[in-house]
């Protein structure tokens, strides 16, 4: 069990480096004895992990992690653990729940549970709407660096019903509010009549890799200010179960 930890860890080691690394550094940084450091690395490069580049006396990552991870990707994993913690969460709030990823600048969603007589809705899986508008979408953007939301909001603002941030600054704003609140709230912003909270959902490296969201019918003739609590509490109970099952910390 110390040796499969200890590989483990050189793996975790190379995948988290833009480039190969030297024996010396990677037992300087995992302090490892510099000999058990080349074994480790000869047994992974001999099962195709590690990849040695002879010239640059460095390693990098082997062609069967690369298998690995796109078998990883074929088994919809995020979907899969999703699931169950979506249908948990609709028997208690007795409303729509989806998962959302970001793609670009758009909230892409994955997975779709409903209740019992469930209401007709646009965020059906396989939708993409501006991430700005979406509940789901800015959950993930607020925990982002400032300079990667500035990159993916370049030009004019999508609008769909008049409401919401139409330029970058009131989205930084808005942003700002919602992560010292840790919920994020889209009141009529997507489409009129329907409201929805979302939590963002972190990967082991903290990373905001999607977000749950609660929809449901609400309809002001502008935006009322409330935020759900008591919705959002149960979002993101939800959103922390998944997290861990991801491997993450909530």
């Amino acid at each position: 069990m110390p040796a499969l930890r200890r590989g483990l860890a050189v793996l975790r080691l190379l995948a988290g480096r833009p480039g190969p690394l030297s024996a010396a550094a990677v037992a300087r940084e995992l302090s490892l004895p510099r000999s058990t450091t080349y074994h480790l690395l000869a047994e992974l490069t001999e099962a195709g992990l590690a990849t040695h580049f002879p010239e640059e006396r460095r390693y990098g990552l082997g062609v069967a992690a690369f298998e690995l991870g796109s078998a990883y990707l074929r088994h919809d994993p995020l979907e899969r653990l999703a699931r169950p913690v979506l249908r948990r969460l609709v028997d208690v709030v007795g409303k729509t729940a989806h998962l959302g990823v970001l793609h670009g600048s758009e909230a892409l969603y994955l997975v779709r549970e409903q209740p019992r007589q469930p209401t007709t809705i646009v965020s059906d899986v396989g939708v993409r709407l501006p991430a700005h508008l979406t509940a789901s979408g800015r959950a993930m953007l607020g925990r982002l660096p400032a300079a990667q939301v500035r990159a993916l909001f370049p030009g004019p603002f999508v609008d769909r019903t008049g409401r919401g941030p139409h330029n970058l600054p009131a989205l930084r704003r808005l942003l700002a509010v919602e992560r010292r609140r840790g919920w994020a709230v889209e009141d009529g912003y997507v489409t009129a009549g329907f409201a929805s909270v979302a939590a963002p959902v972190f990967d082991r490296g903290e990373r905001p890799i999607a977000a749950i969201t609660v929809t449901f019918r609400h309809l002001c003739e502008t935006e009322c200010g409330q935020t759900w609590p008591e919705l959002a509490a149960e979002a993101r109970r939800a959103a922390a179960e998944l997290t861990t099952r991801l491997g993450g910390r909530p």
